[in-house]
């Protein structure tokens, strides 16, 4: 059983990749990073669609939370001055401008610096 929540990623995107690695080392949640090509996702409660249509915050419990919901909970996690906005991007209307946002930034990653074919994403039905 995990003790601690995982940050789930796309490996495949280089701004997905570079977004982690952010995380990783300016943001320091208290969560362990994984792209999801490396896990078995079953185990997670995760399809690969979902894995490669948003990123993924997946509790002990197996809880799912997913897109700017995740790091919502990646910034809480953080604590100090990140779990201000991670606070905020919980709260409606800032929720639904923060899904919004992601949103845009997802299905546009693949144009973003850093980029590759892989990064782009398949539209959810």
């Amino acid at each position: 059983m995990r003790t601690r929540p995982v940050l789930i990623y796309d490996g495949d995107c280089g701004f997905c990749t570079a977004s982690a690695t952010f995380a990783e080392r300016r943001v320091h949640p208290r969560c362990d990073v994984r792209p999801w090509q490396s896990l078995h996702l079953d185990e997670y409660g995760v399809t690969p669609e979902r894995a490669q249509y948003e990123a993924l915050w997946v509790t002990p419990t197996g809880r799912v939370h997913g897109g700017a919901q995740a790091v919502a909970k990646a910034l809480l996690s953080a604590g100090g001055p990140w779990s201000v906005p991670g606070a905020l991007l919980t709260l409606p209307p800032l929720r639904w401008a923060a899904h919004a946002a992601y949103r845009l930034i997802a299905d546009n990653r693949h144009r973003l610096p850093g980029s590759t074919g892989a990064c782009a994403v398949t539209p959810r039905r």
